[in-house]
């Protein structure tokens, strides 16, 4: 790395008025040490795939999920954390891709609702039987955050669903359905063993 004209060693900090004075101290004191990853490089774990991709300061993490990934799933409607279309689950908990910073998710495991379909989660087809959506844009932030909440507490009630959901907009208003739906994926993952599908 170079800063107003010297040699800043990436592994301490060290600086040096030229590439021979740096190259030097990094093969006599950091030699056994492993290269450091460039600025920007992160490591996720998406859907049980690890992804290891270089992003820039100002990626949102739905950018780099639906853009750079191709995961169409986290939808992009307000851009402003109010409609809930690109909710996506980040260690256990439901999150707005809009609003979180890609580079600050390092480490991290994601869900989408493509994964979630992939592992043969019983809302994918809850969500079906009882008609849940009509264009489908805000379907994919919903049956995030119901998954969400079903690892969470196994046996909702419809009171715990609906405060659940509160962040979640339908233009179409399918909103009476979703309780049916989310209360029956929660009976079936009952009557497999209390496993939540993932």
């Amino acid at each position: 790395m170079k800063d107003e004209g010297k040699y800043l060693c990436p592994y301490c900090g060290a600086t040096f008025e030229t590439f021979e004075g740096l190259k030097g101290h990094a093969l006599a004191e950091h030699k056994a040490e492993a290269v450091p990853l460039p600025e920007g490089m992160i490591t996720l774990t998406i859907n049980g795939q690890v992804y290891q991709v270089q992003v820039e300061p100002q990626w949102t993490l739905n950018y780099l999920l639906h853009d750079r990934l191709g995961l169409t799933s986290p939808k992009m409607f307000c851009d402003r954390g109010a409609c809930g279309s690109c909710t996506v689950i980040m260690e256990g908990r439901p999150i707005l891709s809009c609003m979180s910073l890609a580079i600050e998710c390092d480490g991290k495991k994601i869900e989408t609702a493509e994964g979630i379909a992939d592992a043969g989660h019983p809302l994918i087809e809850s969500y079906v039987k009882h008609h849940c959506m009509q264009c489908g844009y805000c379907t994919p932030g919903f049956v995030t955050t119901a998954k969400a909440l079903l690892d969470r507490v196994p046996n909702p009630t419809e009171e715990e669903i609906i405060d659940a959901l509160g962040g979640n907009l339908c233009r179409c208003g399918t909103y009476p359905q979703h309780p049916k739906a989310i209360l029956e994926a929660a009976e079936t993952l009952r009557q497999r063993g209390g496993g939540n599908g993932s």
